[in-house]
């Protein structure tokens, strides 16, 4: 899979092997994990098992997360983009396409989320052609429901998922 995404700020690409270092910072980070069950990752070994089940997203269901890099400076800063959620029961759904975002924490609070996020949406809508798209944040994370809303979903509920041992929120936004 080739792919490139350009924003204002931003290059939206599929993950590589070389963004090995930049997983691992984001990932390995206990604050990134916050709202995601606290459970950062210990080991590169684990970084690279998560890049290589992204690359195998793509060749089995054409779509998975993307690299999110800044485009003047070419730094990884997280992952952002589309995925077909095919895993687990989510709020009622098996099979699902998803928007989200996780990103560096030095790179936090600037828009990256909400820029990756719409450019996201738009590729799904006007590329994949698909009739919705859902979202989750867990409770407490304001920041994540904040972008979600501006990228232009709308909150539906509150749920208690049991695979994750969360309490999430649930968002939608359909193809108009």
């Amino acid at each position: 899979m080739t792919f490139n995404i350009e924003t204002e700020r931003l290059i939206l690409r599929e993950l590589r092997m070389s963004d090995l270092d930049g997983m691992f910072e984001l990932d390995s980070d206990p604050e990134v994990h916050k709202y995601l069950g606290n459970k950062p990752v210990k080991t590169k070994e684990e970084s690279q098992k998560i890049i290589e089940g992204v690359i195998n997203q793509y060749a089995e269901r054409g779509i998975g997360r993307w690299a999110l890099i800044n485009k003047e400076t070419q730094e990884f800063m997280g992952w952002s983009g589309l995925r077909l959620n095919t895993e687990y029961n989510m709020n009622g759904f098996t099979e699902y396409y998803d928007v989200g975002y996780r990103i560096i924490k030095r790179f936090w609070g600037k828009g990256y989320a909400t820029e990756s996020g719409k450019k996201a949406v738009d590729y799904a809508f006007k590329v994949l052609k698909l009739p919705e798209l859902y979202g989750t944040t867990e409770m407490g994370n304001q920041a994540s429901h904040n972008a979600l809303l501006k990228i232009g979903l709308k909150y539906v509920e509150d749920f208690y998922c049991e695979e994750e041992k969360l309490n999430l929120r649930w968002y939608k936004i359909e193809n108009k």
